[in-house]
């Protein structure tokens, strides 16, 4: 059984930035593509960015290019989100999940196998 186990969220002003991590735990980790997406309230949860575990091939949401940084640690099984230049939009609960069969990101929900419980990140402005 994967567990995923999202921390670093907190309350940060706008411009602020905020590192989050995933730990991921319960299997060896080969191929497989790692996400993180957010929901704010009110709203659907969207994708945010992802990782392939082999390579480090990269995707990000345009809404948070140039801003936010997906990249992982392949000998701590942890995969981070550096998030900078902070905006109150960003403001949402933030989750990380993991295919464990994806050889690309990608943003598809459905196919994402496992989902850790959710951090949140607050913005004010």
């Amino acid at each position: 059984q994967v567990q995923l186990v999202e921390s670093g969220g907190g309350l940060v002003q706008a411009g602020g930035s905020l590192r989050l991590s995933c730990a991921a735990s319960g299997r060896t980790f080969s191929r497989c593509v790692m996400g993180w997406f957010r929901q704010a309230p009110g709203k659907e949860r969207e994708f945010v960015a992802a990782i392939t575990w082999i390579g480090g091939i990269t995707s990000h949401a345009d809404s948070v290019k140039g801003r936010f940084t997906i990249s992982r640690d392949n000998a701590k099984n942890t995969v981070f989100l550096q998030m900078n230049s902070l905006k109150p939009e960003d403001t949402a609960i933030y989750y990380c999940a993991a295919d464990l069969s994806g050889a690309i990101p990608h943003r598809t929900q459905s196919l994402y196998d496992y989902w850790g419980q959710g951090t949140q990140v607050t913005v004010s402005s």
